[in-house]
């Protein structure tokens, strides 16, 4: 069953889904394949204009898949910090866990046809992936890209469904908390800082504990 504290949804949360995909730019899709199981292909992606767009050959699996079925599902997901179970019990190895964001969307595939809309999502995509720019802007009406705009797939999730699962010890005791939060300043690794923001920001204080 999945735990309430840690839910995000589209209806309360849609400002900090959409936060966490924009800054996010690899996910994994899920597809149906051709027997009826379930197929998982990694990939970039770009979240803009509220919806995520990927690219790919015209061709191959992927693009078979969704052609027999649109159903699809895609999550992107990112770990901040595992924490040992040493950081609030010197004895047990039941408390060791993982502070992570994920969002996943449930929705379908829909193969842009559009130039104009390929090109601003593959625009997207590259001014995610090489911000420093170093490239001519992707334009459809530019005789450079039109070839390679046809020559390409850009396929669209239109999402039926957004949730969130933000987990940064929500469930915790405040004193469980405090611990683990100077625990990370003390371990100092590169994202411990900030899952300590977060941990600030997320996690109200507990009368009681409640089993991870």
């Amino acid at each position: 069953m999945r735990r309430k504290e840690f839910e995000m949804n589209e209806v309360e949360n849609l400002e900090e889904i959409e936060s966490f995909l924009q800054e996010m730019s690899f996910g994994f899709l899920g597809t149906v394949t051709a027997d009826g199981e379930p197929g998982m292909t990694p990939l970039n992606f770009v979240y803009t204009n509220g919806s995520v767009y990927f690219h790919g050959s015209r061709i191959g699996e992927k693009m078979t898949q969704l052609k027999a079925n649109e159903r699809v599902t895609f999550m992107a997901a990112k770990e901040y910090a595992i924490i040992p179970s040493y950081f609030t019990d010197p004895l047990m190895a039941c408390p060791a866990t993982a502070f992570f964001k994920s969002v996943r969307l449930d929705g379908r595939a829909a193969i842009v046809v559009d130039p104009h809309e390929k090109a601003a999502a593959l625009e997207a995509l590259m001014r995610k992936l090489q911000p420093e720019g170093g490239y001519k802007t992707i334009d459809a009406d530019d005789p450079d890209y039109f070839p390679r705009l046809k020559g390409v797939a850009v396929v669209r999730i239109d999402a039926d469904r957004i949730t969130g699962k933000f987990k940064f010890g929500q469930n915790m005791k405040a004193s469980a908390k405090a611990s683990i939060t100077d625990s990370l300043a003390k371990r100092d690794l590169p994202l411990d800082a900030e899952t300590i923001d977060l941990m600030n920001r997320y996690c109200p204080h507990h009368n009681r504990a409640i089993g991870d």
